[in-house]
């Protein structure tokens, strides 16, 4: 039994079981556990996809795998986070609904990618993982940053985000992919200097940074498609 070839599909479905845990703390009230399953979950996206490049055991199945993984922890789990802060907001009974939008559009995006043969050095919308970090961080914001952003737990802002990001899930808007073929500056020196950016931003405002890392990452993608 050649069990390197599992290892990929393993690590997916680690990903996978972060998403289902996550659903579960969050539908039992536990908002704060999901965003780091989110986070670990990301990890296991990464090592996934670079563990079958890396032993050589890429496959259709394993393809198929993570985009139904990412539909669940990328896609469902944050839209059920926002779910939950909409129905805590005491709106009426239909309006939280609204929130898987999210998860509709990521099915949609996840869709897209498996079909779309454009995207192997670069994304087109904006990708699932990205995604999940922005939303998944709003508790963690609320709960433990100081600075005044109650402006985030409102039904506008919350609504607002979740329409505008699911349709630049599906945009035609291309994004720059962490990925490297060499490590040398000139070769990735947009990469670098977003990746310094992001440290930077975490370091000075730790949770609040993520939602600003990922708006970063937009901006420094339309910032180099003009170029």
């Amino acid at each position: 039994m050649n069990i390197k070839k599992h290892i990929p599909n393993a690590l997916t479905c680690c990903n996978l079981l972060c998403g289902c845990i996550g659903i579960v703390a969050v539908f039992n009230g536990n908002l704060l556990l999901a965003p780091y399953l989110v986070w670990l979950a990301a990890i296991f996206d990464f090592f996934d996809g670079f563990a079958a490049r890396l032993l050589n055991v890429s496959s259709p199945i394993g393809g198929e795998l993570d985009s139904l993984a990412d539909n669940v922890t990328f896609g469902l789990l944050p839209a059920s986070i926002i779910y939950a802060m909409l129905q805590e907001a005491g709106l009426p009974a239909w309006v939280p609904y609204l929130a898987f939008v999210i998860a509709v559009f990521s099915a949609l995006r996840l869709a897209k990618f498996n079909v779309d043969t454009r995207q192997a050095e670069h994304f087109i919308g904006l990708p699932t993982p990205a995604n999940a970090l922005f939303f998944s961080s709003f508790p963690l914001i609320l709960a433990k940053s100081d600075l005044p952003l109650a402006f985030i737990a409102e039904p506008w802002f919350l609504l607002g985000t979740s329409f505008i990001f699911s349709f630049l899930l599906v945009a035609e808007l291309p994004l720059f992919a962490l990925k490297f073929k060499s490590f040398r500056w000139q070769d990735n020196k947009l990469k670098y200097i977003f990746l310094i950016a992001s440290v930077v931003l975490i370091i000075l405002f730790k949770f609040v940074a993520i939602p600003l890392v990922i708006i970063l990452y937009i901006l420094v993608s339309l910032f180099n498609r003009k170029q």
